[in-house]
């Protein structure tokens, strides 16, 4: 995996020596530029687009609080982590959205925690920029094992969580996903319906709803030959879309 590149903010040159240091002790990151203020942060930003941004906040000129504000307009703005000797900033630091708040002297052990974070938190943002930008074209974005993966809304039978990850069933196969089954229903909630606390179906592959001779309820799917269960509180809500979507007779 290639290192997440991390730029340094502090104005004083042992401070930014000794996160380096820190920074090269973690092989998943890599330091890709140093800034001494705030002008500084902005312009190596725009330079080095940097995953993450470790911000001082006590700084000459722009400071970092100033800083981050200004970042986070940026379309793809980096991930911030705050690395300051004062604690009174906490709460203005998270309300322009900082991932982690740090106080000097930062330990090793809190610094690989925040960095993770703020990789997580990138990651996730990657992916609803990618999920919008493919959304109007009917499909969804995931990342998987295999990379980022495009799948047809059209071609989805049916989403159904596990514990932490979601497996959508499509025509070529199936993904895994990290998407929660809340996400997928209110970003896609034209394609999806819900039929169980655990599953979202397809709804372009709908055929029927029956009741078996235990009075369980399943949902049949076009080009599926497994019925799907359907929990009694979604059954009026799957028979509700079959009649509003009937074909009228001639």
């Amino acid at each position: 995996m290639t290192p997440r590149k991390v730029l340094i903010a502090d104005d004083e040159p042992l401070a930014r020596e000794r996160i380096r240091r820190l920074i090269d002790e973690l092989p998943d990151f890599s330091v890709c530029a140093e800034a001494a203020d705030g002008d500084e942060v902005l312009a190596l930003t725009a330079a080095t687009s940097p995953d993450v941004v470790l911000l001082d906040i006590r700084m000459p000129g722009t400071d970092g609080i100033e800083a981050a504000e200004r970042l986070g307009t940026l379309e793809n703005p980096p991930a911030i982590i705050f690395c300051t000797a004062y604690d009174h900033y906490a709460i203005t630091a998270f309300e322009v959205q900082a991932v982690a708040y740090l106080l000097k002297p930062v330990r090793r052990e809190a610094l690989a925690d925040a960095l993770t974070r703020a990789s997580r938190v990138n990651r996730l943002q990657l992916q609803s920029i990618q999920a919008q930008e493919q959304e109007q074209a009917g499909q969804l974005a995931i990342r998987s094992h295999r990379g980022t993966e495009l799948i047809d809304l059209a071609q989805v039978f049916y989403c159904e969580a596990d514990q932490k990850y979601v497996t959508i069933h499509h025509n070529r196969g199936e993904s895994v996903t990290d998407h929660t089954l809340k996400e997928l229903e209110n970003r896609f909630g034209g394609d999806l319906l819900r039929i169980h606390r655990h599953t979202l179906v397809g709804v372009r592959h709908i055929q029927s709803l029956t009741r078996n001779g235990e009075g369980h309820w399943f949902v049949h799917l076009r080009d599926h030959s497994t019925p799907l269960p359907v929990s009694r509180r979604h059954t009026a809500s799957v028979r509700e879309w079959l009649e509003e979507h009937r074909p009228e007779s001639g």
